[in-house]
């Protein structure tokens, strides 16, 4: 058991005019309503600091706090590697199955958590999907912190993954360019997926090694998106071997019960390469790859 959370928001003009119970139930699906109105009435549930009531209307502003009780997370392997570490930076090898921060459940079961037992400063500047592994960079001062968000924010970092992918791509080196934008999911109200109007993205692929039915592939991104890589290689035809939710075309499939975090496809964080935040000296990580992406595999 964990020692619980205090899940805190401020109401905006979405929410004002509604019940307490109706923006609940309406923006967190992942509860019934009966189970919110479960926790209004045992007091989880705070309005302005105090209890609240299921048909209180909100208002603009107001402040909104569930204080979740203690709760059984779900496993996760809890370690980790420290791949580069100096008084500004500390890149570290997440393992698959481990979140890399809070969300779906997780709270001490995340890297963030672990990280910071060790190394209480440590803010992540960027994020892996939890069955994804590999290289999870963290800014040690506020300084860092802010050349770096800028930095990937401008596409100066590289970023190479290797990923199992279904079928055999016809070339050997392809671009891939779907947009990716929100699209509706029964669970979570939107996630991302390939969306004509979404925001434009860029993977690089190369093909490393042909399987029976799938292929080793290299990809660089070019862009951020969320669950870019899963996303594009969908939407090529060649969506991530066990992937549960991105299927060819690069939308949902019909498991409604799939969310972006749940494991079972192979993706890794391979190499980051960036200038160092405080010397401008260039920083070149690695990060070895699991058996099942290296070369001869089977």
């Amino acid at each position: 058991m964990n020692g619980g959370y205090e899940y805190r928001e401020r109401i905006d003009q979405r929410g004002s005019g509604l019940t307490v119970l109706a923006w609940l139930s309406r923006s967190y699906r992942h509860s019934s309503e009966d189970e919110w109105r479960y926790r209004v009435e045992t007091g989880e549930i705070l309005l302005n600091g105090l209890k609240a009531q299921s048909d209180t209307v909100l208002k603009a502003g107001e402040g909104l706090i569930w204080r979740r009780p203690p709760w059984e997370e779900p496993d996760a392997p809890l370690s980790y590697a420290v791949l580069f570490e100096d008084e500004d930076l500390l890149a570290v090898a997440k393992p698959r199955g481990l979140p890399t921060v809070p969300g779906g459940g997780f709270l001490d079961h995340t890297l963030l958590t672990l990280v910071r037992k060790r190394t209480p400063e440590a803010s992540p500047i960027h994020r892996l999907g939890r069955g994804t592994s590999g290289i999870v960079l963290f800014a040690r001062t506020a300084r860092a912190r802010s050349a770096l968000c800028a930095a990937f924010r401008r596409s100066e970092v590289l970023k190479s993954y290797r990923a199992l992918a279904s079928g055999i791509p016809a070339l050997e080196r392809f671009p891939i360019r779907t947009h990716i934008g929100p699209v509706p999911h029964p669970l979570l109200g939107t996630i991302h997926a390939a969306s004509p109007g979404g925001k434009r993205a860029l993977s690089l692929v190369t093909v490393l090694e042909r399987r029976t039915d799938a292929s080793l592939l290299a990809v660089r991104i070019e862009t951020g998106r969320p669950h870019q890589i899963r996303i594009h290689l969908a939407s090529a035809g060649h969506p991530l071997v066990g992937d549960p939710l991105y299927v060819e075309g690069g939308g949902i499939g019909e498991a409604e019960a799939a969310l972006p975090g749940d494991s079972g496809y192979f993706l890794h964080a391979e190499r980051l390469c960036l200038r160092h935040p405080a010397t401008g000296a260039p920083i070149d990580i690695w990060c070895s790859p699991p058996p099942e992406l290296r070369l001869g595999a089977k």
